[in-house]
């Protein structure tokens, strides 16, 4: 169960908070559909930090051996929640086990307690999430606004990390307008009349209009919850050369948020070893709109950082 948010959290400007009790019961309820599309969760429970409590879910292969390996964490894009990783957690948790976390600050089962606004308070709210869950080494995958806190996290503190993927990641470049005039446009397609919404989403690259479930939650989303959250600025190129994490960057071809053919050249420029390739036909989300393919990608990435990894010591 989700810790309750208190009155004294939703009186704080600064704290991400839901509207009313009724919107954010809409909000879970919008969710669990979505959550019904991937795998079932194997555990759900929460974690103390000094931010707040963070909600997580984990999904647990069934092969005993595979339960050893590196897990994978995965952290979701703004203005959504866990539930958006169901083409992902059936894949994903077949192989490894899988912990999708609520990033405080965002609609979803965390409560957010104490303001986030710097970088180095987003990496330690995560560094305290993994220590919580009694995590060493794992494998950090972050779509979007979540792959600015991976990449954060890979800067600054790295101790954790076995590798870094980022999906169409925040980071990089100073968000544009271009950017923001998609997600206002995809928002108000959600209000179109459901004839038009495949060619809608077609013409927007937006997975969103034409996945009932997915539509349902943003939209509930956008009027239940009030975010606040740390500005994902870009790091610097000074900044970017510090990562020694084995790294992935997946961009869509149609990526609004970056120029891919520009980040596909620089990030392994700036990070040795770092692995960059552009999806075709796809926009800011290549994890859904080719879920098969990234997935098994991904894991192959992860196959490889792990042979990297030193012994641990008997």
């Amino acid at each position: 169960m989700a810790v309750p948010e208190s009155t004294a959290t939703r009186s704080q400007p600064d704290v991400g908070r839901f509207v009313s009790d009724i919107w954010r019961e809409r909000y879970f309820a919008a969710c669990d559909a979505l959550y019904a599309l991937g795998a079932p969760a194997s555990w759900e429970g929460d974690v103390e930090t000094s931010f707040g409590t963070t909600h997580v879910y984990r999904y647990d292969p069934e092969d005993p051996a595979a339960r050893e390996r590196t897990p994978v964490v995965l952290v979701h894009g703004a203005g959504s929640c866990s539930a958006m990783w169901y083409p992902n957690t059936p894949a994903l948790g077949a192989e490894r086990p899988v912990y999708a976390i609520d990033t405080p600050g965002d609609p979803g089962r965390s409560v957010q307690r104490a303001p986030i606004h710097e970088p180095e308070h987003a990496a330690q709210w995560l560094d305290e999430t993994l220590a919580g869950l009694g995590l060493g080494q794992v494998h950090l995958l972050g779509s979007s606004y979540g792959g600015w806190l991976a990449l954060n996290q890979a800067h600054r503190a790295p101790e954790r990390l076995a590798s870094v993927t980022l999906l169409d990641p925040g980071g990089l470049e100073k968000v544009g307008l271009r950017f923001f005039v998609w997600i206002f446009a995809s928002l108000f397609a959600t209000f179109a009349p459901k004839s038009l919404r495949p060619r809608l989403a077609s013409w927007l690259e937006q997975p969103v209009l034409v996945v009932p479930e997915l539509r349902t939650m943003i939209r509930t989303g956008v009027r239940a919850y009030r975010i606040r959250r740390p500005v994902p600025q870009p790091l610097t190129e000074a900044e970017l050369c510090t990562i020694s994490t084995p790294l992935y960057l997946v961009l869509g071809r149609r990526s609004l948020l970056l120029h891919p053919d520009r980040q596909v050249e620089r990030v392994p420029r700036l990070i040795p070893g770092a692995r960059a390739e552009i999806i075709s036909r796809t926009g800011h989300g290549p994890q859904i709109d080719h879920a098969e393919l990234t997935n098994r990608r991904m894991l192959d990435f992860m196959d490889a950082a792990d042979l990297s990894l030193p012994t641990p010591r008997q």
